[in-house]
């Protein structure tokens, strides 16, 4: 199923769901405030959700130990790098894996700044923070720092690490490397080759600035994902 597809579906599902529970929208009071509140609310916890499960479901268990062999940083998961990664990881060659992720980390990361910045744009807009309570802020601090940690590895992180997996693809390639499938050979040739262990010790670097990111703002959201579930009345 396409995306233009999955759009559509969601959205039949949502206009399903306003027309059997039109209520839902008039939640705190009616008029053109409350329902603007209403569709601010409804806004935040689609974004959040959104930014929150990419974060559950992209690369990061297997993913960083791939990585690891491939030369390209992982994000976030549990999961599906136990899976779809591990078999690419095993089956594809190192640099060809590696140019794989340096396409998918950039639409990975655009799609979690983009929820996290509108997330945190409802989320003002329903508790300014001249009113808002200190949990409010604390909250509105949270997510904030999710979107910082997020667009600091789409703006930063990840352009770094790419090029730098170029030009270490590069340096491999030079030295007879780079085309293995499973195991690398970068380490052992490393030991011979001082430019290629200094890249690496470069590379290592901005990897773990980049997995530092993500664990600050997968931190940030689970602490509002908690603030979230007080607010439910099961």
């Amino acid at each position: 199923m396409g995306w233009a597809a999955r759009f559509l579906t969601a959205v039949s599902f949502l206009a399903a769901g306003v027309l059997f529970a039109p209520d839902a929208l008039r939640l705190g009071g009616s008029g053109d405030g409350a329902t603007a509140a209403a569709a601010a609310r409804l806004v935040h916890l689609l974004a959040f959700a959104t930014a929150w499960g990419a974060g559950l479901w992209s690369p990061l268990s297997a993913a960083s130990s791939c990585s690891r062999l491939h030369g390209i940083h992982s994000g976030k998961n549990f999961v599906e790098s136990s899976q779809i990664f591990t078999v690419l990881c095993l089956y594809l060659p190192r640099h060809q894996f590696g140019s794989l992720q340096g396409k998918m980390f950039p639409a990975y990361f655009m799609l979690i700044s983009t929820s996290s910045a509108i997330s945190v744009a409802a989320f003002a807009y329903l508790h300014p923070w001249k009113t808002a309570s200190t949990i409010e802020r604390y909250q509105l601090g949270f997510l904030l720092s999710a979107l910082g940690c997020n667009l600091s590895n789409l703006l930063v992180f990840t352009p770094m690490t790419v090029e730098m997996m170029m030009k270490r693809h590069k340096m491999e390639k030079d030295l007879g490397i780079g085309t293995e499938v499973g195991y690398s050979k970068n380490a052992e040739t490393a030991r011979r080759s001082p430019a290629l262990a200094a890249m690496n010790r470069k590379f290592g670097m901005i990897h773990g600035l980049s997995s530092l990111a993500n664990i600050l703002s997968f931190g940030s959201l689970a602490m509002h994902s908690w603030y979230l579930s007080s607010k439910l009345d099961l």
